[in-house]
This record gives C-alpha cells, sequence and structure tokens, in this order.
C-alpha cells in the first residue's frame, strides 16, 4: 500500500510540474507538451486512485465474506 500510495504522490506532483512549466512556458509549442504531459500525468493518478479504492474496495468484501463464513 505504501508504494501505491507514493505511486500516487508520484503522479500528481508530475501534473503539478507540468502544470506549472505549462504557466511559465512562453512559446506555444513548450507550452502545449506541458499541457499534454500534465493530461497524462493526471490520467495515470486518476488511474492508480481508483485502482488503490477498488482493492479496498475488495479487501473490505474479502474481510466481510470470511465474517459470515
Amino acid at each position: 500500500m505504501i508504494i501505491r500510495s507514493s505511486n500516487l504522490e508520484f503522479f500528481r506532483a508530475r501534473a503539478e510540474q507540468a502544470h506549472a512549466d505549462a504557466e511559465e512556458a512562453t512559446l506555444d509549442h513548450v507550452r502545449e507538451r506541458c499541457r499534454r504531459s500534465e493530461a497524462a500525468w493526471q490520467a495515470l493518478a486518476d488511474r492508480a486512485e481508483r485502482s488503490e479504492r477498488l482493492r479496498v474496495s475488495e479487501a473490505k468484501r474479502k474481510a466481510e465474506a470470511g465474517l459470515t463464513s
């Protein structure tokens, strides 16, 4: 769980950095590249967060099923 959490934090940090880079860029093509990068990192963060929620939900389901058996 620690590794997954740190991955999520890493992805979010990279998205934030790409956003900041886009804001600072003076050239259009650099700004667009940074925005694409931000979107890609954010998609990875969203996927990691969704996977973690599903993992926790599945663990709870299994724990509850084990208690009722």
